[in-house]
């Protein structure tokens, strides 16, 4: 391929397992381009699973945790390499997707005017407007958020439709798939409650066959599940927890009819295959952030007042939003009882699409805050200049927008930012 900008982009995403799957949209966007290498810089850990799920990317693995590394200086003398192989690569874009500093220090080995998301400018850091907007919202979370698949996947302009980025969720046969736990322990079931929860759903959608997974870390924990399983289940259940490696893990997940999971990587994997996925989103976890991307997909989200939190505060409710997730009418309506109420603090939830991108739509219980949603929705929609059914919200406007965003130089943007609030207001009057 000639070595010309106009035919490389590059991205970086150099957090975890879960935020490498997130980056789909993205990725698809610029995989569709034509005549266009695609590069993508991620922790050396997640090199090969890169490569499958982004088969044709060219992969430049980093030290970005400290995984397998002892010191400081290691992990710098096995990146220089990389910097200087990424350096001398002439990129049409660099899409930078978080904000870490070793994410910005990758950044700054190329003309800032190239690098779209977190960059350096004469040695200061800089966000887009993009960018900031998303830390606007923040504030107002309960309502105003963007699944994390649709942000990242909206850095690129004309970015691919949401319903070509993950395959419809199907069953395949298989069985049911069960992730033990994720990285934040508030964010995870018990396994005792995890048990009677497989053992409802493998009852209610009449599978053959159970599978544990997760890493080595979570091998206790699929003792502890087994032991408390029905002996009926747990004859027909496989421990596959620790035991393998990415490929196998997309092999076990493959054609399942079902994963019950927590919000994990796992999860996003699924949905890039077209698994349906249950999931189970308690705590810091919030469906409308972190959601399983495509059509089709279960959740269950915590409905409290308190919803979401910071998992790095203390709980001052003893996690009351776990206590939902054992209730019997759960369980009756996992296992096909059509005899059942919804669970007090509990939602149901369906996933599909907008515009914009991905949507949960309730089936059991109510989202209080559903028509805040939309309108946000319709705000930041309007403004990428999508159709959304509805104009924009001026309140919403000025919580999201601020002068420098309009008095500075922000680069391409879909509309003046200016115009836009201006529009908004003429829509209130």
């Amino acid at each position: 391929m000639p070595d010309t900008p106009a035919k490389r982009h590059l991205v970086i995403q150099l957090a975890r397992f879960g935020d490498l799957m997130q980056t789909k949209r993205l990725m698809a966007t610029l995989m569709a381009e034509q005549g266009v290498e695609v590069h993508l810089a991620v922790d050396h850990s997640l090199a090969e699973l890169a490569g499958l799920v982004y088969p044709g990317v060219v992969v430049h693995p980093l030290t970005a945790h400290a995984s397998g590394v002892e010191t400081a200086a290691q992990a710098a003398a096995a990146n220089l390499p990389v910097f200087a192989e990424l350096r001398s690569l002439k990129f049409k874009r660099v899409y930078n997707l978080n904000f870490s500093g070793l994410n910005v220090a990758v950044a700054g080995l190329f003309d800032p005017t190239t690098v779209v998301g977190y960059r350096l400018e004469h040695g200061h850091e800089r966000r887009g407007v993009w960018q900031d907007m998303a830390m606007r919202w923040t504030r107002l979370r309960r309502f105003a958020g963007l699944n994390l698949v649709d942000f990242w996947g909206l850095f690129a302009p004309q970015a691919v439709a949401p319903g070509e980025v993950n395959p419809i969720a199907r069953r395949g046969g298989r069985g049911v798939g069960v992730v033990l736990a994720g990285r934040e322990t508030r964010r995870s079931l018990a396994p005792q409650v995890l048990s009677t929860l497989a053992a409802a759903v493998t009852q209610g959608i009449r599978a053959e066959r159970v599978v544990l997974l997760g890493s080595k870390a979570e091998q206790g924990l699929a003792k502890e599940m087994m032991a408390t399983m029905p002996s009926a289940i747990r004859s027909r259940t496989v421990d596959q927890v620790g035991r393998t490696d990415w490929s196998g893990l997309i092999d076990e997940l493959t054609d399942l009819d079902a994963v019950l999971t927590p919000d994990t990587g796992t999860m996003h994997l699924a949905a890039h295959l077209g698994v349906p996925v249950h999931a189970f989103f308690l705590s810091s976890a919030w469906c409308w952030e972190t959601g399983p991307y495509g059509m089709g997909h279960r959740v269950w989200q915590t409905a409290e007042d308190c919803a979401p939190c910071l998992e790095s505060t203390p709980c001052p409710y003893d996690v009351k939003c776990a206590a939902p997730f054992a209730s019997r009418d759960l369980i009756r309506h996992l296992s096909g009882n059509p005899a059942f109420e919804v669970p007090e603090g509990l939602m149901g939830l369906v996933s599909g699409f907008d515009a914009l991108g991905v949507v949960y739509r309730p089936v059991l219980g109510e989202d209080a805050l559903a028509s805040r949603r939309l309108k946000f929705r319709q705000t930041i929609g309007s403004w990428l200049g999508l159709s959304m059914g509805g104009d924009p919200d001026h309140e919403l406007a000025q919580e999201l927008f601020a002068e420098e965003d309009w008095m500075l130089d922000r680069g391409t943007l879909p509309e003046n930012p200016l115009e836009f609030f201006e529009r908004a207001e003429r829509n209130r009057a």
